[in-house]
C-alpha cells in the first residue's frame, strides 16, 4: 500500500496532537500521589533504583539519567538483570521507582517481592488501579487513560510519552526543592555544550599575566607581549589595572614608540569581566567590542587583575 505525502503528515500531526492531548490529562490528573512520591525520594538516605521493562525500560533508563543530572542519586537496574544477581543493587537505604504501563509485566516480580522483604520503599507508575505494581506500591501515580497514537491501540506510544513527563515533572520538582542550580548542574555534565554554556571566566583564564608598570618603557610592553603571546599587555598603577596595551595603540603611536612609556601608550579603563562570570558571557563582550583577550579582575578589590581570557580558550572549550 503506498500512502501519499498527504497522508504521511496527517498522520504524523495526528499523532503528536493525541501525545499531546494525554499529557494535558496527564497535568490535570496529578494529585496527592505525586507530592508523596517527591516526599519520600527527599527522605531517602540512598539512591532511586529506577526500573522497567521494554519501552518502560528505556523510559527508565531516562529518568534515571536525569534524575542523577539534577541533584537525585539514581540509576536504572535491568529486571531481567535484577532476577540474576542485580538485586544486590537494591539495597536499604534506596528507594524504588518502577514503571509498568499495565502493572502486571512478569519480569517486575523480583523487584517488587525484595522491596517488600526488606522494607524499602517503593514507587510503582502504572494505569491499571487494581494492578499487582499498584497494590503493591507504598505511593503508586496512576496514568490517566488515553488512547495510545496508533490506531490499533497497542503500541506504547501515549504511555510512555507520559511516563517521560512524569519522570521530568519528578526530576525538576525534585530540583527545585534542593535548589539545584546551574553550578550544581555543571558538576555533573562537564561535557559537551551544555557544560561548555556553564563553564566561567575562571574556569579558562591564565594566570601567568601579561603585566607591566605604567612607568615601564615601551621596550619593556613589547618583550612582554612577545612573551607572554596574547597580543595584549595590561598596564598597572598601584597594583591596579589602569589600561591595556594592543595592536592599535602600538599603531596608533608609531612615531616615536620607543621613547614613550607603556602608560602614554595605553587605552584607559579597558574593558574587563568578573571570573565568576559564565564564560558566554566574556565571548558575548569580546564579539561586541572586536577584541580578542579579557582582563578578569578581582570584584572584591576593584581593578587587580587576576587572569586573562583568550577568544581561543573559549573556542577550545566549545563555548563559542
Amino acid at each position: 500500500m503506498t500512502c501519499s505525502t498527504t497522508d504521511l503528515l496527517i498522520t504524523g500531526q495526528r499523532v503528536i496532537k493525541r501525545e499531546a492531548d494525554a499529557l494535558v490529562i496527564l497535568a490535570d490528573h496529578l494529585g496527592p500521589s505525586f507530592a508523596q512520591a517527591a516526599e519520600l525520594i527527599l527522605a531517602s538516605t540512598g539512591r532511586v533504583i529506577v526500573s522497567g521493562m521494554g519501552k518502560s525500560g528505556h523510559v527508565a533508563r531516562k529518568i534515571a539519567a536525569t534524575l542523577a543530572s539534577t541533584g537525585t542519586p539514581a540509576h536504572f537496574v535491568h529486571p531481567g538483570e535484577a532476577s540474576h544477581g542485580d538485586l544486590g543493587m537494591l539495597t536499604k537505604g534506596d528507594l524504588a521507582l518502577v514503571l509498568s504501563n499495565s502493572g502486571e509485566t512478569v519480569e517486575l516480580a523480583d523487584i517488587i517481592a525484595h522491596t517488600r522483604r526488606f522494607g524499602i520503599p517503593l514507587i510503582g507508575v502504572a494505569s491499571k488501579a487494581d494492578s499487582t505494581l499498584v497494590r503493591q506500591s507504598d505511593v503508586a501515580i496512576l496514568l490517566p487513560d488515553a488512547p495510545e497514537a496508533c490506531e490499533t491501540g497497542i503500541v506504547p506510544t501515549t504511555s510512555t510519552t507520559m511516563m517521560l513527563a512524569l519522570g521530568d515533572a519528578l526530576a525538576v520538582a525534585l530540583m527545585e526543592h534542593r535548589a539545584f542550580t546551574p553550578e550544581h548542574f555543571r558538576m555533573f555534565h562537564p561535557g559537551g555544550k551544555l557544560g561548555a554554556k556553564l563553564l566561567k571566566v575562571r574556569d579558562l583564564m591564565h594566570a601567568d599575566l601579561p603585566l607591566i608598570e605604567a612607568a615601564a618603557p615601551m621596550t619593556e610592553a613589547l618583550l612582554v607581549i612577545s612573551q607572554k603571546g596574547f597580543g595584549v599587555v595590561g598596564v598597572t598603577e598601584a597594583g591596579a589595572l589602569a589600561g591595556i596595551i594592543t595592536d592599535g595603540d602600538l599603531r596608533r603611536h608609531m612615531d616615536g614608540l620607543l621613547s614613550l612609556s607603556a602608560g602614554a601608550v595605553m587605552t584607559r579603563n579597558p574593558r574587563t569581566v568578573a571570573p565568576d562570570a559564565l564564560a558566554e558571557v566574556a565571548v558575548l563582550v569580546m564579539n561586541e567590542r572586536k577584541i580578542t583577550c579579557l582582563f578578569a579582575v578581582d570584584p572584591a578589590q576593584p581593578g587587580q587583575p587576576l587572569g586573562i581570557v583568550h577568544i581561543h580558550d573559549c573556542l577550545r572549550a566549545g563555548v563559542i
